[in-house]
């Protein structure tokens, strides 16, 4: 994943250790998110897009548009979940036909659709992509059902 956490850091002339205190993350989580080394886990993710105003659709380079997202907003499993079900529904694929894309189990993909687990960002991101379909609208950041701009 290409991330704009920099490009916004920068924008706020913030170092890397006052962004990380922010975040509530160790400087060096930070870095390796900024770096790329490490996949941003979704809450920090959602924290992040929460403090600067921004879509995650812009942070995970999804989009070239900087939205300006004024409303705070709390990941909600069972949420992410049934759209993540209505998505694939809507394409007509199985469980097992999307965890074969997303090289994992069924059993993670039931378990992201019923809520029990917050789906990891690299499957939400690889999700967006494949069904050409909003990160901001499958974490209920957005009721706005957007195709990302690739």
């Amino acid at each position: 994943m290409f991330y704009n956490l920099k490009r916004i850091r920068e924008s706020y002339e913030l170092t890397q250790r006052e962004m990380a205190k922010l975040l509530k993350i160790s400087k060096s989580s930070y870095n390796y998110f900024e770096t790329g080394e490490h996949i941003i886990p979704l809450k920090h993710l959602n924290n992040f897009c929460n403090k600067f105003h921004v879509t995650m659709d812009y942070v995970c380079n999804l989009t070239k548009t900087n939205t300006h997202v004024a409303k705070k907003h709390k990941l909600d499993s069972v949420e992410i979940g049934r759209r993540l079900k209505q998505v694939r529904m809507k394409n007509n694929l199985t469980q097992k036909e999307l965890a074969k894309v997303l090289n994992t189990t069924q059993s993670n993909i039931s378990s992201y659709e019923n809520g029990k687990t917050l789906i990891l960002t690299a499957f939400l991101y690889n999700y967006a992509k494949y069904f050409n379909v909003s990160l901001d609208y499958l974490t209920g950041r957005t009721n706005e059902n957007i195709k990302i701009n690739l």
